[in-house]
């Protein structure tokens, strides 16, 4: 059994103290522990952070090979320091069945750098009219408790709502893409000054507050869990604030990019700054800030959505929407909230790792650096400083907003069940 000794690290930001891997278990924790037949790794002024998890990767497999694949997309998870990521349905096929989401869970293990679990459909094909075989796919290997749209919204409340009832039976959740479709028709940025000036079709805030507001009253209504993805405005934040103080089952998340960029970039009229939902004000920026520090937004999702070259290297109507993030997810935090004092490293524990696997009803992720617990660890050093370079990525697309941006911290080293998936900065 292989024994490593993680020396002096600041667990979650605390004192220092030595941990001890032992297979894949964490198996003491304190200060001087024997390193004899030990692999020491000297962590003096690092953070010692659970494995983090993300609730939103596009890993593009099956279908899109030429963006990403399901070994190249949790490569770039190691890096970022992820030890478990959430892949969206919207391959080709859809993973809208039980076989298509065990080929993703399969291919998953194979990889081996970070556990991936489906996320499933919630119609057939993504189109919104009939429901996609929930059991089925909660019930195969998979296990999937996950089912989202991404991509679409399920705009038919109808169908929404038997979906959230359907759920209900095995303890799932329904992630919803919140984009009322006929709002957003021809949509290229946020609506407000700088699409007027601009002369680019507005992307309006209501069009996902209205479908937040709804689905928030269904899950209400049906005693359902629902999860709001990529939440991005300060309306849609007030929404979520509200249902909480309800008691209702409602979870939301934000995006790196949302907490950092905002629609004054599109200025550039480079695609790279095209996502969707679009890059919002910088008021909208602030507030999301604020409601992840206080914890009205649960988690952090990177919405990792890679794209080849050709995709984005375009004019901008006619370039896909999205953007990589697993590789530069934790810096961002790191420089929006953890250098701003807004959130210390044990909330960006909470809620880059506790709160998303408890989302995701993910067993043993999401789990305190403690012994006896498995050890999915990310060591990260957050005095470091570097320009990013997409050309360094592993993964297979290079559409980041960040290139040449200089961001702080770095992970160091990712650790899946005791096992180094990166080390010193690399893959392992």
């Amino acid at each position: 059994m292989s024994k490593i000794i993680v020396r002096g690290a600041r667990i979650l930001g605390g004192e220092p103290q030595d941990v001890l891997i032992e297979g894949e278990t964490v198996t003491e924790v304190g200060t001087g522990l024997d390193a004899a037949g030990a692999t020491v790794i000297e962590a003096e002024g690092q953070i010692l952070l659970p494995g983090l998890v993300d609730l939103h990767t596009h890993l593009r497999e099956p279908g899109r090979e030429d963006s990403e694949t399901v070994l190249t997309g949790t490569k770039a998870a190691a890096v970022g320091g992820f030890t478990a990521v959430h892949a969206m349905a919207n391959t080709f096929p859809v993973a809208d069945t039980a076989g298509v989401v065990e080929q993703v869970w399969r291919l998953g293990k194979e990889s081996g750098y970070c556990d991936v679990q489906p996320v499933g459909a919630v119609t057939v094909g993504l189109e919104g009219k009939q429901l996609a075989e929930l059991g089925a796919m909660h019930d195969s290997a998979a296990g999937v408790k996950v089912f989202s749209d991404d991509g679409k919204c399920v705009d038919d409340a109808v169908i929404m709502r038997r979906a959230l009832e359907y759920v209900k039976a095995f303890d799932g959740v329904v992630a919803q893409h919140a984009q009322e479709p006929r709002l957003t028709e021809g949509a290229q940025m946020n609506e407000g000054i700088v699409s007027a000036e601009l002369g680019l079709g507005g992307w309006p805030a209501v069009a996902e507050e209205s479908i937040i507001a709804r689905d928030v009253l269904l899950a209400a209504h049906v005693g359902s869990r629902v999860h709001i993805c990529h939440l991005s405005t300060a309306g849609s934040v007030e929404i979520v604030r509200w249902a909480k103080s309800k008691g209702w089952n409602v979870t939301a998340e934000v995006t790196p990019h949302h907490l950092l960029l905002t629609d004054e970039l599109v200025r550039t009229y480079n695609p790279v700054y095209k996502v969707n939902p679009p890059l919002r004000t910088e008021a909208d920026v602030l507030a999301l800030r604020e409601a992840l520090a206080d914890g009205t937004i649960d988690c952090v999702a990177t919405d990792h959505a890679p794209h080849p070259h050709e995709d984005k290297d375009c004019e901008w109507a006619a370039a896909a929407m999205g953007m990589v993030g697993l590789e530069t997810a934790l810096s961002v935090v790191q420089q929006t909230m953890v250098d701003t004092g807004l959130m210390d490293w044990a909330g960006v524990a909470d809620r880059m790792s506790f709160r998303p696997a408890a989302i995701g009803r993910l067993e043993g992720h999401g789990r305190p650096v403690s012994a006896g617990e498995p050890a999915n660890l990310t060591l990260v050093d957050p005095a470091y400083r570097g320009a990013v370079d997409p050309a360094g990525f592993a993964s297979r697309s290079r559409n980041t907003p960040y290139e040449g941006r200089e961001l702080p911290g770095r992970v160091t080293h990712t650790f899946l069940r005791g096992r180094a998936t990166v080390v010193d900065g690399k893959l392992a």
